[in-house]
């Protein structure tokens, strides 16, 4: 039995704890089962209060498979866990004891569960053909009501994940908002191929410079250059931005990353190439981003600002030195969406919290008004309710379910797991 599932139980209170007596034959009565402790150091369960037998204890919880794995843990060796008051235990194989050679109290809960809970519990986690969550069967049935509940709180979790990330960049740009703007929509103008370069070419490059510069070719001399792919000379344009790179990369004293661009696999429309000349028009066209995107109040707004098409170069080019059918490569809806969830959004929310203006009711508004994004795995809950996938805040949710609860198998964290058991 795993300790996480005899977690769940303790936590939620799944047993029949009115009944429950430690292996001496002491009642226990739980005034309160304690706080969890998921950052693993330390007892699992803090401050909680007990009455057994009749003494009121208040103390910390320790969970174990088996009693000796106290032993196998050195928790007899770790002043930590002088304070534990309660040893919860699936099977009691040995007695434990404080240092002071008192006895501490034994709870096995296995004692005290309902079959049916645990019945449900080993089809949830046992795989007996390949299904794509272990809940799988079950999905159809549940509440439309408790998944949209689920699904909110699913999505602020990954808002909250996403703020993380974009407060460590912030700082590291001194704070500077534009730039970090910059930073954020340069990695998912790289998408997921192409996000670890485009990001270390955004950070690398005077972000001053793009602010001051109304000419598309140095923009993107400067954006090419940091990419690498000015090394080579294949026509005329490409020879021009070199000249132009040389002097910049001089005045700046940058040099190209180290990471290369790929475009193995990729779309032509998605080629780095293409990706790095919409980004050098946007911030040809927009001086000021950060500054204009945080004022929107209508989603029509952010496809006006973001919206672009690249240099007439690209127009006839999907890579240096060879010419394609003309065809105008602007930046899509579909594409200005991922940029609204993924850095736009994001970015507002951190920025809201940082004056103490929350934009969390309005970012949920403009989330619910975007369709879901379309990907294979959000393709396998669609199959599986009804319900899921008309909305970007669903899709977004759904992603932080699958990563962090389903593939790690957290179902007794997920409250549809919870509902199964």
């Amino acid at each position: 039995m795993k300790e996480d599932f005899i977690h769940y139980l303790w936590k939620f209170k799944k047993f029949d704890f009115l009944k429950a007596k430690t292996t001496a034959g002491d009642e226990i009565y739980i005034r309160s089962s304690g706080m969890h402790n998921t950052q693993k150091a330390g007892p699992d369960f803090f401050n909680a209060q007990l009455d057994i037998g009749t003494q009121h204890w208040a103390g910390n919880v320790e969970v174990h498979q088996k009693s000796s794995d106290w032993f196998a843990h050195n928790h007899h060796t770790d002043s930590a866990y002088d304070n534990v008051i309660l040893h919860i235990v699936w099977e009691h194989d040995v007695e434990v004891y404080r240092n002071n050679n008192t006895p501490i109290p034994t709870l096995v809960i296995a004692n005290y569960i309902d079959a049916k809970l645990l019945e449900n519990y080993h089809q949830l986690f046992t795989k007996k053909e390949a299904k794509f969550i272990n809940c799988a069967s079950y999905f159809p049935n549940f509440n439309s009501l408790k998944i949209d509940f689920w699904l909110t709180k699913l999505y602020a979790e990954r808002l909250e994940n996403k703020a993380i990330y974009i407060e460590k960049l912030l700082a590291e740009n001194n704070f500077h908002w534009e730039q970090t703007l910059f930073c954020m929509l340069a990695k998912y103008f790289g998408l997921k191929q192409n996000a670890t370069p485009f990001i270390a070419i955004a950070q690398s490059v005077p972000f001053t410079m793009l602010q001051k510069e109304t000419q598309v070719e140095k923009i993107e001399a400067l954006l090419f250059g940091q990419a690498g792919l000015l090394e080579e000379t294949k026509d005329d344009y490409q020879k021009k931005l070199q000249r132009e790179y040389q002097f910049l990369k001089t005045k700046f004293k940058c040099s190209p990353i180290a990471e290369p661009v790929h475009f193995f696999r990729l779309r032509p429309l998605n080629f780095p190439t293409v990706r790095l000349a919409q980004l050098a028009s946007l911030y040809t066209k927009q001086k000021n981003l950060f500054s204009q995107l945080i004022r929107v109040d209508k989603l029509e707004d952010f496809y006006q600002v973001l919206s672009v098409k690249t240099s007439p170069y690209w127009e006839t080019h999907y890579n240096f030195g060879k010419t394609s059918k003309l065809f105008m490569k602007k930046t899509s809806k579909k594409f200005i969406n991922l940029l609204l969830i993924n850095a736009v959004f994001p970015l507002q929310f951190v920025y809201g919290r940082a004056i103490g203006k929350p934009f969390d009711e309005k970012i949920f508004e403009f989330l619910k008004q975007l369709p879901a994004e379309n990907n294979h795995i959000l393709t396998q809950y669609h199959k599986l309710h009804n319900h899921l996938g008309n909305s970007a805040m669903h899709s977004q949710a759904l992603l932080q379910m699958y990563t962090e609860y389903c593939t790690k198998n957290k179902c007794l964290l997920c409250t549809l797991g919870n509902q199964v058991l």
